[in-house]
């Protein structure tokens, strides 16, 4: 909103200073400061709120070292991050971008179920909260309003080089994506389907929709396994969404990507902004979320903050990272499912379940070998920290 009244100045009574709106840079300095003051001043009057109204987490005993000491810990903390989000969102983005209105529903849709969830586990006293299917109905949604919007919307365009007859700039409508430590790093979906002839690509959406919502599903559940111990999911949260910051901001700067040989993508920059109040929120929260937490997320936060990260990810066409950038998640879940897995294996086979960790997710697994949630979260940072390096370097690694 403030980027149309500057404009409004700028245009009808020059005034000094008004264009300064106009850069990404400026509006996403701005975003991330208003973010961090919104997630740290109120969230504190929040957490109170939250306090009062004895809204707290109910524990479940998994003979965990200092884990019924949180019980009563305020929960739904997630509505900190979400406001801390949309904001300056609304304040400093230009709303009338395809891009920053999907980040928008996405925020505010699984923010939603999130608080559903929430709300049935501490007011319904029902620890289950939302029902599974439920959760992923949301999810699937999700990924069908996505998809649909990325394919068949006319403003959702990507500029290559045309690799025949002309080295101009043309703006085409893709569904290309890239590929990750290749010289020709694109690959279009489109393409997975050419045994179905010259008219494969109208078709696409088939393959594409299903892709999108897997993606959604898969990141927004890892998210919420990670958010297990005090600031893992937070700050875990807060490196992936500056490495893809940073990679919005150049995917939307046709020089950089020109130069970096990376797709450009017309008014893709503009996500900067957002994600620059997501950065901004998470660092905010982590100040009341880290050990010993005075508040909890919840799956408000946790579902929601994996749903911004997948779809984000997938509107700069870089969701082939995704296994590489946020691997915490990866192996989080992949913990879950190797264990359930192989426990239901051994049983039906040998009569009785064997485990592969003690305890599944993988953070459990070493806060049962003895060590504190502290040392946890810090080597688990420094792990996506590394990762985070490693994505970045596959913009000349290849």
């Amino acid at each position: 909103m403030l980027y149309y009244l500057f404009e409004y100045l700028r245009n009808e009574f020059n005034m000094p200073g008004a264009n300064v709106f106009q850069y990404i840079s400026f509006r996403a300095a701005m975003a991330i400061i208003t973010s961090l003051f919104i997630s740290m001043v109120f969230g504190r009057r929040l957490i109170n709120i939250l306090s009062r109204k004895q809204i707290g987490e109910s524990v479940r005993d998994l003979g965990l070292e200092g884990q019924m000491e949180k019980k009563g810990t305020p929960t739904m903390g997630g509505i900190i991050i979400i406001l801390a989000i949309l904001i300056p969102t609304l304040l400093f983005n230009k709303l009338d971008n395809i891009y920053i209105q999907l980040m928008i529903f996405t925020t505010i849709w699984m923010g939603m179920f999130g608080f559903a969830d929430d709300y049935i586990k501490v007011f319904k006293k029902n620890k289950a909260g939302l029902k599974g299917k439920v959760k992923v109905l949301g999810q699937v949604t999700l990924g069908v309003v996505v998809g649909t919007t990325m394919f068949f919307h006319p403003d959702i365009t990507i500029k290559e080089n045309h690799r025949k007859d002309t080295s101009e700039n043309i703006e085409i409508h893709s569904t290309e994506t890239t590929i990750p430590f290749f010289k020709n790093n694109t690959l279009d979906y489109s393409s997975m389907i050419d045994w179905m002839g010259d008219n494969a690509g109208k078709w696409a959406w088939l393959i594409y929709i299903p892709i999108v919502i897997f993606i959604i599903t898969a990141v927004s559940n890892g998210a919420n396994l990670t958010d297990g111990i005090d600031g893992l999911a937070t700050g875990t949260s807060a490196v992936i969404g500056a490495t893809l910051g940073l990679f919005a901001w150049l995917s939307g700067h046709i020089v950089f990507s020109d130069y970096l040989g990376i797709m450009y993508i017309p008014n893709v920059g503009e996500l900067t902004i957002f994600i620059s109040a997501f950065v901004g929120a998470t660092i905010g929260f982590l100040w009341y979320n880290s050990y010993p937490a005075q508040v909890f997320m919840g799956d408000t936060g946790s579902l929601t903050l994996g749903a911004i990260i997948a779809v984000f990810a997938i509107l700069i066409r870089k969701e082939l990272l995704i296994p590489i950038l946020c691997g915490i998640f990866l192996m989080e879940s992949l913990s879950v499912v190797m264990q359930v897995s192989w426990f239901k294996y051994t049983r039906k086979k040998y009569g009785e379940g064997k485990r592969v960790f003690l305890m599944a997710p993988l953070h459990h697994h070493y806060q049962l070998k003895g060590y504190s949630e502290p040392k946890i979260v810090l080597r688990f940072f420094i792990i996506g920290i590394m990762l985070a390096v490693i994505t970045i370097i596959t913009l000349k690694l290849r």
